[in-house]
Formats: C-alpha cells, sequence, structure tokens
C-alpha cells in the first residue's frame, strides 16, 4: 500500500511514521509513505500557497494552483483512491477502513487555515472523509489516523492479524476486557475462565464481555448488532 500525502508539513507526516508499528510496516515494505509539499509547487517567489477569500471574511485560504499542481506531480496506480480530509467528509469508521484498506493506493489531501479554494475539489473530485463533528487545525492529524487504521488492517502489519479482526468495531461491537500478570493486583483478579484453557468457554465468555461493554457505553452499535443477528 502506497500512501502519499499532501501537506504543508510534511515532518509532521514523517515523525509519526517513523515510530512503532507503522515503521516496522514501512521497514518491512508492506506500506510506504511518501509526502508532497505543496509549497514546492507554488509559482510565487515567497512560497506562498494562500491568500484571503473573496468576498471577504476571517482567515486565508488554500490557493488552487500549488495544490492540484502537487496533486498531478503524483504518479496514480491503476486501484487508487484520492482522500480529502475535510469537516464536511463522511465520518470514518471501521468499514470505510475495511474498504479503503483493499486499494493500492491512497492520496491523501491535508488542508490548513481556512480550507480549500472550492476549484480544488471540483478539479480532484476527492473522497472527503472525517473524523467527526469537530475542526482541527489541519488535516495531518486525520491523515494519520486514517494511515494507521488502514495499515492495520494489511497482512504482516500486525504480528497476527486476528489481532486487527478482534479490535472494537471490526466484529460490530466493542472490544472484550484483556489482563496480564499478575494474576492478582490490588485484591482484583483474573477472570477464572481465562485461565482453564477451554477455548469454547474462553470465546463465550469474551463474547458475552464485549456485548455487556458495548451495551454499557455504546448503545447505538448494540442495537445494530443485535438486528443484524
Amino acid at each position: 500500500m502506497i500512501f502519499d500525502v499532501l501537506t504543508l508539513f510534511p515532518e509532521m507526516i514523517e515523525s509519526y511514521c517513523g515510530f512503532s508499528i507503522i515503521k516496522r510496516a514501512s521497514q518491512a515494505e508492506i506500506i510506504t509513505v511518501n509526502t508532497v509539499n505543496p509549497r514546492d509547487f507554488t509559482l510565487d517567489k515567497h512560497k506562498k500557497v494562500d491568500d484571503t477569500p473573496y468576498g471577504g471574511g476571517a482567515g486565508m485560504v488554500l490557493m488552487a494552483q500549488p495544490y492540484v499542481d502537487a496533486y498531478e506531480s503524483v504518479p496514480r496506480l491503476a486501484n487508487s483512491m484520492t482522500i480529502m480530509l475535510s469537516p464536511q467528509g463522511e465520518t470514518l469508521n471501521d468499514n470505510i477502513v475495511d474498504e479503503l484498506s483493499k486499494f493500492d493506493q491512497l492520496i491523501l489531501l491535508c488542508g490548513h487555515y481556512e480550507g480549500f479554494d472550492e476549484r480544488i475539489r471540483e478539479i480532484i473530485k476527492p473522497r472527503e472523509i472525517s473524523l467527526g463533528d469537530f475542526v482541527l487545525t489541519g488535516g495531518e492529524l486525520p491523515a494519520l489516523c486514517l494511515i494507521d487504521a488502514v495499515s492495520r488492517k494489511l497482512d504482516g502489519t500486525l504480528g497476527k492479524i486476528e489481532s486487527a479482526d478482534d479490535d472494537s468495531f471490526a466484529n460490530g461491537l466493542l472490544e472484550y476486557p484483556h489482563y496480564t500478570r499478575p494474576r492478582e493486583y490490588r485484591g482484583l483478579k483474573v477472570p477464572d475462565v481465562l485461565l482453564n484453557g477451554n477455548h469454547k468457554d474462553i470465546n463465550e465468555f469474551r463474547l458475552e464481555k464485549s456485548l455487556e461493554r458495548t451495551k454499557a457505553k455504546r448503545p447505538d452499535l448494540y442495537k445494530r448488532w443485535m438486528e443484524n443477528r
């Protein structure tokens, strides 16, 4: 999987991708993360990529020319998707992550300031994705969340692909509670069922706890899961 990220702050992307599981996935050539800075494509000698909005208003708007030229400089694979990280987009969830993991290339457009000149949308026609109903300073954090979430779905990124299969939301429910050593801590003990080695009992226990947790914390997910049984 290739991630090509258009960003004014490539160091933010490169720094995060230099740690932990994402770093190992890069080293194993499961993923490749490239950054493209629109400042390198501006025609302005001062590397300016934003300007005041027509019609007035607060803030600055990202100019079409640097972003479109930067986007068109990226070699595109046949099985590719272009995504604009935007609060106007559909909310990212596990189903969308699964869908995106089937592509060979994701091109991610990170905004900043008051947003994109509308002609960037009209020319590039990206799919727009949001993390939720709130606004961030820029698109780098959402891009990193998407890179991380999609990378976890790729075979080889995690030690066992089952780790991703058991994550919260993977089966429509929140994940069951986990325990490790010691068996007792401050009077709290690991449930006996997890110690008996009976995998059928363990799986039933985990599903029961997953349902309990989902019903308590996310009744919307619980209701949907029950309706789809």
